[in-house]
């Protein structure tokens, strides 16, 4: 890892070391009233816009947590989203702050002894915060969330819905390269790395992967991931948006690094040379990736 420039160290104080995958459905997915709410929410002034959603959505996490007692999970879901239009179309991402804060906060229960975890959060608060979502349960069928969370990495599996075409990399107010033109998006901030593609090619491409995989690797941690990985985008409607947001974790990196950064690409070339029969150049472009992830997932634990 190459020198973090002093603004964009600042800018990482802001945000957490963490990537994002998410989908966005097309407005009429939603039911008639959530339609007319979402609506009205990409015409408000009072939204908040694309350059500082992360911000807002961290800090509101932040702020729950300083509580005294903590909130593991806050009272009402969030009225917010992220939106991208296409054409006439308006995309909705919907944050799910209480929903994927429960999941968290399971998930986060479940890792370590009931002693140690109430260290964090009081056994009465973890309590109630479970029985809250215990109820949210008996009523909702569904725990589908529209965005997934992943610290200090981004993990291979979710580079296969992707092509090297679809990055759009911003490095600052001078540089950087476009978007895709049929993919249109609102402000992002200074410094940024995406890909967007349509469900029709993420599900293709995971498809085509898990092919491959089966046919050559065999049962692997990797293919249970990807098979993790469609079987989520299987939930959604089938002409919505996949974003591949590294959020945070641009701050971990130098501009020369994101822009050496191909990982989408070499991942298609290992599978590529899989399937053709290239097995060393499948096995370099693979750990290429895993190597490059590793070490950016080792600063986690750097003093």
């Amino acid at each position: 890892m190459r020198h973090i420039s002093a603004s964009a160290w600042h800018d990482s104080r802001v945000l957490p070391y963490a990537a994002y995958l998410r989908v966005y459905e097309p407005l009429t997915a939603f039911a008639p009233r959530d339609q007319e709410m979402w609506t009205g929410y990409a015409e408000s002034r009072d939204r908040p816009r694309r350059a500082h959603a992360l911000e807002v959505e961290h800090g509101e996490s932040v702020r729950r947590l300083m509580f005294v007692p903590p909130m593991p999970a806050p009272e009402q879901e969030s009225a917010n989203a992220y939106l991208r239009r296409l054409g006439d179309t308006l995309y909705v991402c919907p944050w799910q702050s209480r929903l994927r804060s429960w999941l968290a906060f399971t998930t986060f229960r479940g890792s370590m002894s009931i002693k140690l975890s109430d260290r964090f959060v009081p056994q009465n608060v973890a309590e109630r915060t479970a029985d809250a979502f215990d109820r949210f349960k008996r009523y909702e069928h569904s725990l589908r969330t529209h965005i997934r969370t992943s610290t200090w990495h981004v993990p291979t599996s979710w580079f296969v819905p992707f092509d090297s075409a679809e990055r759009w990399l911003v490095l600052g107010a001078e540089q950087g390269e476009s978007p895709e033109p049929a993919v249109q998006t609102t402000t992002a901030p200074p410094r940024n790395m995406l890909y967007v593609t349509s469900m029709a090619q993420a599900r293709r491409r995971v498809a085509r992967a898990l092919v491959v995989i089966r046919r050559h690797v065999g049962q692997v941690t990797t293919l249970g991931e990807v098979e993790e990985v469609g079987r989520w985008l299987e939930e959604f409607h089938p002409h919505s948006l996949v974003e591949l947001d590294y959020g945070g974790l641009v701050h971990l990196m130098d501009d020369e690094t994101l822009q050496n950064d191909q990982s989408v690409a070499e991942v298609a070339t290992a599978l590529g040379g899989l399937d053709n029969g290239q097995e060393e150049l499948a096995f370099a472009m693979y750990q290429r990736v895993i190597v490059r992830w590793r070490s950016v997932q080792a600063l986690q634990f750097a003093n």
